[in-house]
């Protein structure tokens, strides 16, 4: 007996070397844990960095509940390659994915609102707009019912945009109780809305708010820049007037001059003027072929 203490001693050094540890993932289980669990919490981090020993026992304090509330699992990546694709500022950087869409968490190492953050942002909440349903939802030309409307225009191929994803899903966490932001394909699915704004390049954001739209041409891509600018700081924009879709007639020009803008090889080969005059001349056919039905339309009467 009398040895018991020296062993309780070693035991309570075992269990104490343990608290606030959170378990150690590579990227390989981490891209394996994202892909099949509904809910991962990950935590960022490197090596001899205080703010990321802060972070994690704060997280190590709030595992039992966040696996309580949500069933999510809760881990740490160590020196990852894949903090690049979520976070700016790299490590310390909490993500938490949501059906494998990350929402990169930027507010105060607090416990209590850790917790608040990822249990009232189950879903995520960036909407993906298209062509069929951009004027519908938004209402963006009337400016009527469904609110002010903030927009990340993107592709597939831009690494900058992918890599916006976690910060843009924090922007709507962020600002949801008072106006909708989105996304949409400006290469596929929203390619004619994209010309429609005369938007070119990617990443662009627009916000649309009663009739009126403002670009974001803050090159800062930060959570507290995005948010400032939706609530007050646009209003050191011009605001334009939001245009009506365009006929297929314009839209088919501006298609052309889109083309022409992202191949201007064709000009150097000397292609572009026969690229051109080709395309006009299928405009032209066509405006004549709608006229023609114009007029048969009206003989009918």
């Amino acid at each position: 007996m009398k040895y018991l203490p020296f062993y309780v001693a070693i035991f309570v050094s075992v269990i104490s070397s343990t608290v606030g540890k959170l378990e150690i993932v590579n990227d390989e289980e981490l891209l394996s844990l994202i892909r099949t669990e509904k809910y991962v919490v990950v935590l960022f981090t490197k090596k001899d960095c205080e703010p990321c020993d802060k972070y994690e026992s704060e997280l190590a304090v709030l595992r039992e509940d966040i696996v309580d509330s949500l069933n999510a699992w809760v881990v740490k990546a160590v020196g990852s390659q894949l903090v690049r694709l979520y976070s700016p500022t790299n490590e310390p950087a909490l993500v938490f994915f949501r059906h494998g869409v990350p929402l990169l968490y930027h507010g105060a190492i607090n416990d209590e609102l850790i917790l608040h953050t990822l249990t009232s942002n189950k879903e995520p909440i960036v909407k993906e707009l298209t062509d069929e349903t951009f004027e519908h939802l938004t209402q963006a030309a009337t400016g009527a019912t469904t609110g002010d409307w903030f927009v990340m225009f993107y592709t597939t191929e831009c690494v900058d945009c992918q890599r916006l994803q976690a910060r843009w899903e924090a922007v709507g966490a962020e600002l949801k109780t008072r106006l909708n932001v989105a996304r949409i394909n400006r290469a596929g699915a929203g390619a004619a809305t994209a010309r429609r704004f005369d938007v070119f390049d990617v990443p662009s954001f627009v916000l649309f708010r009663q009739g009126k739209m403002y670009r974001y041409q803050i090159r800062k891509y930060d959570v507290p820049s995005f948010i400032s600018f939706a609530q007050e700081w646009y209003k050191n924009v011009k605001g334009e007037r939001v245009p009506v879709p365009k006929s297929p007639f314009d839209d088919f020009t501006a298609m052309i001059a889109d083309y022409l803008r992202q191949n201007p090889w064709l000009w150097q080969l000397g292609g572009g003027t026969f690229v051109v005059g080709l395309l006009l001349s299928v405009v032209m056919k066509l405006r004549s072929g709608t006229k023609s039905e114009e007029k048969s339309k009206k003989k009918a009467k």
